[in-house]
């Protein structure tokens, strides 16, 4: 299926089938060239293909990313995603490239996506290209840097992480990673050894910047006290809102930036669920409590909520929910996955949407307004979020 043909499929389709997902894949969800232009404003203005670019920390790209979270499926080149679609490779490749085409310049991807998978298609799509944008993978979980292996828990020892570096350089075609995450905070390695791991490999010029995705509050202190954190990642949306208590406002305190992951709510707010939505086991929302059938009658108001609003602004679903967390802070930028062209530009073209002070006054008040039930995540995968590294002995 080439390009053209996925631009053609229905938007926002989820297709039923997909690879069978356990505890060990849920914990891979976390779950892109810059320019001198002044950084975005907070409502999110910025038009799609021009140079206006944000802060993110110290870099700087365009206000919509590209989440690249790839699965093998049954044969050779089947790209698969974690919400049930499908693809080719060479699809894949086609669909990095045109992200940046249409000025996409942050690109997230991490080595449990695959593994290995999503690293090489990005880094086979990106010949050529790579100067033009921004690169982010993650570490952390104990998979073998040569096999692919999946040990069980994490694995964030400096030796291990410089061995996943090594690895993740060759996959990735590059000479460097601009930004490199812990992909979830390691209980068992104190987080000074795995900064002063990420300031020497910075010295070493393999990795530019790093970040933390999901951590605890403390972890991020004592890690911006070894070497500046770049960036945050954790999930954040309309339909969870959890890290505007605490964590927006240590990112703005300490000038670290903040992605989104799941910006869309694992595609509630693009409107491609519907109360009476029954999940295959195979797609990892099955999984999930806000996605069991009572919860999602509960939610549906906030589907409501952003499709009203989505016709107020002549705008889709996600245009409007990918806006309001652009409006949020201006260094903010969220990082939509698709396998599919059309939702693809759909997305990018979020960036030039804004609201007035008084719409979004409305919008956050409405919004607020709305009780969401079920947790974000299971049991064990919520169990892995917030964590703090032990102390340095």
């Amino acid at each position: 299926m080439n390009l053209r043909h996925l631009e053609r499929a229905d938007r926002r389709q989820l297709m039923t089938a997909g690879a069978t997902l356990g505890v060990a894949t849920w914990l891979l969800s976390a779950c892109a060239g810059t320019s001198d232009a002044a950084p975005a404003s907070a409502t999110g203005q910025t038009s799609a293909g021009s140079t206006t670019r944000r802060r993110l920390g110290p870099l700087e790209v365009f206000p919509i990313g590209l989440g690249v979270q790839w699965h093998p499926g049954r044969n050779p080149q089947d790209v698969n995603d974690l919400y049930a679609s499908s693809t080719d490779r060479s699809a894949a490749i086609a669909l990095i490239r045109r992200a940046v085409d249409v000025g996409v310049t942050l690109f997230d991807t991490a080595e449990a996506y695959g593994p290995f998978m999503s690293e090489e298609i990005l880094g086979e799509a990106l010949q050529g290209i790579r100067n033009r944008v921004v690169v982010s993978t993650k570490f952390g979980f104990d998979i073998d840097p040569k096999t692919g292996e999946r040990r069980a828990g994490l694995n964030s020892r400096p030796e291990h992480i410089r061995q996943v570096v090594d690895a993740q350089l060759r996959r990735l075609r590059s000479d460097r990673i601009d930004l490199l995450y812990q992909h979830r905070v390691d209980p068992k390695v104190p987080i000074e050894d795995v900064a002063g791991t990420m300031k020497d490999l910075a010295a070493q010029g393999k990795v530019l910047h790093y970040g933390l995705s999901e951590p605890g509050l403390q972890t991020v202190r004592r890690a911006h006290a070894v070497h500046p954190v770049a960036v945050i990642q954790n999930e954040y949306s309309m339909l969870w809102r959890g890290p505007e208590t605490q964590v927006l406002p240590l990112c703005e305190e300490l000038g670290i930036g903040f992605v989104p992951w799941s910006p869309l709510g694992m595609g509630f707010l693009a409107g491609t669920v519907s109360a009476r939505t029954r999940f295959d086991e195979r797609d990892f929302r099955a999984a999930v409590p806000r996605f069991a059938p009572e919860a999602l009658a509960a939610n549906m108001p906030m589907v409501r909520l952003v499709q009203n609003w989505a016709r107020r602004k002549n705008v889709t679903p996600a245009q409007l929910a990918l806006a309001w967390l652009t409006a949020r802070k201006p260094w903010v930028v969220p990082i939509p996955g698709t396998t599919n062209g059309a939702h693809l530009e759909e997305n990018v073209a979020a960036a030039s949407l804004s609201f007035t002070a008084a719409e979004l006054k409305e919008l956050d008040s409405a919004v607020a307004a709305i009780p969401i039930q079920g947790e974000r995540l299971s049991p064990p995968v919520l169990a892995a979020t917030g964590v703090e590294a032990p102390p340095k002995r």
